[in-house]
């Protein structure tokens, strides 16, 4: 198997203004919780996000998208997304390999690097109500705006069809 070279924040944002998408970025030091970031709301307009990389007994994996308070009940979470069993979390191994990211920069946008389409993703409805959406873009020490709308054309044009579910709770 021949190891997968992760895209950079460059390449992102040159992958995003390829397909004509507005995305806005705010560098700050690297962050790698919610609690961290919270610091940087009154900056950053839109919904922030938790991401949550599980995965089923099947070594199915999902990264679960979710608005950074909402609560996620990993016991049932399972019958929402189409797991084939509980879903535990991911080892750091398979988020490097599959989303090219480390833990605490875990990010929707690593749909880029998931060209073996090994993860479903999984968008949260509540999250998606919002206009404008915050992800990391790769790495923890920047915050990326993007609106939900473009989200979901990003996701598609890496050849991935997120589900949009109520996840929360």
């Amino acid at each position: 198997m021949t190891e997968m070279t992760p895209k950079t924040r460059d390449e992102l944002f040159a992958f995003l203004d390829g397909l004509g998408i507005r995305h806005t970025t705010k560098d700050h030091a690297p962050v790698f919780t919610v609690a961290e970031s919270v610091a940087l709301r009154d900056e950053i307009p839109g919904g922030h996000t938790k991401n949550l990389f599980v995965k089923d007994k099947k070594d199915q994996f999902f990264l679960l998208t979710v608005e950074e308070n909402a609560a996620v009940d990993l016991k049932t979470v399972h019958t929402l997304i189409g797991a084939a069993s509980k879903v535990s979390f991911g080892k750091p191994e398979k988020l490097m390999e599959y989303l090219g990211v480390i833990p605490g920069s875990v990010t929707a946008f690593g749909a880029i690097n998931d060209t073996g389409h090994n993860v479903t993703f999984v968008l949260d409805a509540d999250l998606m109500r919002d206009e404008i959406i915050n992800c990391h873009p790769l790495s923890n020490d920047a915050t990326t705006s993007i609106s939900s709308v473009d989200l979901v054309r990003f996701m598609e044009a890496t050849g991935h069809k997120p589900l949009v579910l109520k996840v929360t709770s």
